[in-house]
């Protein structure tokens, strides 16, 4: 399923331990498309006519759905039988408080960053006639291999990628509101687009 986060809060469980969670607006995800291939195509997040493209537009009007601005193609991982149709729609109430589900977001851009924020470098000597406290150090031999190796860790920028959190357990679920909270942290920023999966690698 698409979702949109809407920030971090705290629920006390049964014990009366505080559990940081984060907020998550779950659908309602429409099915705009079935292919033949067993690809499902999801839309999220209603929007004026005016955002969306004629090609989009169009593509919604012919489904008769409502105007979404996120779509995304999924693979239909159940049998043909259960295998849904354009127009079904999806909900919060479609995970089960206690399953964990795997959630897929872009992080928070950082702009261009040096070594020591984007990969943990120690630096150099601060003291001592040391002249490049936060620099990369040395990046390889001048007479072998004469070269830099590529995929070498330097300077450039960080953040802005798409990452997954894997096994984040669905604490409580909000029909009413469409909600659902998952223990811990997610990827990106409030008000981002998530994708929600059941866990591909339960423990």
């Amino acid at each position: 399923m698409l979702g949109k986060k809407l920030g971090m809060s705290r629920i006390f469980d049964p014990d009366g331990n505080a559990v940081a969670v984060t907020l998550i607006e779950c659908g309602p995800c429409y099915v705009s498309a079935v292919s033949e291939t067993g690809g499902v195509q999801l839309g999220f997040e209603e929007v004026k006519e005016k955002s969306l493209s004629k090609a989009e537009a169009g593509h919604l009007k012919k489904s008769k759905l409502p105007l979404l601005r996120n779509l995304k193609e999924v693979k239909w991982q159940g049998s043909d039988a259960d295998a849904p149709s354009v127009g079904d729609v999806f909900k919060a109430d479609s995970f089960n408080e206690g399953e964990h589900v795997d959630i897929q977001g872009v992080t928070k851009g950082k702009g261009f960053s040096g070594v020591m924020k984007r990969w943990g470098f120690g630096g150099g000597r601060k003291t001592h006639g040391g002249t490049t406290p936060r620099g990369p150090g040395s990046i390889g031999a001048g007479s072998d291999p004469s070269r830099v190796w590529p995929g070498m860790k330097m300077a450039g920028r960080y953040g802005g990628a798409n990452i997954t959190a894997f096994n984040l357990e669905v604490v409580k679920i909000d029909p009413a509101e469409n909600t659902i909270a998952v223990k811990g942290s997610v990827p990106g920023p409030a008000k981002s687009i998530l994708f929600i999966r059941r866990s591909l690698k339960v423990k």
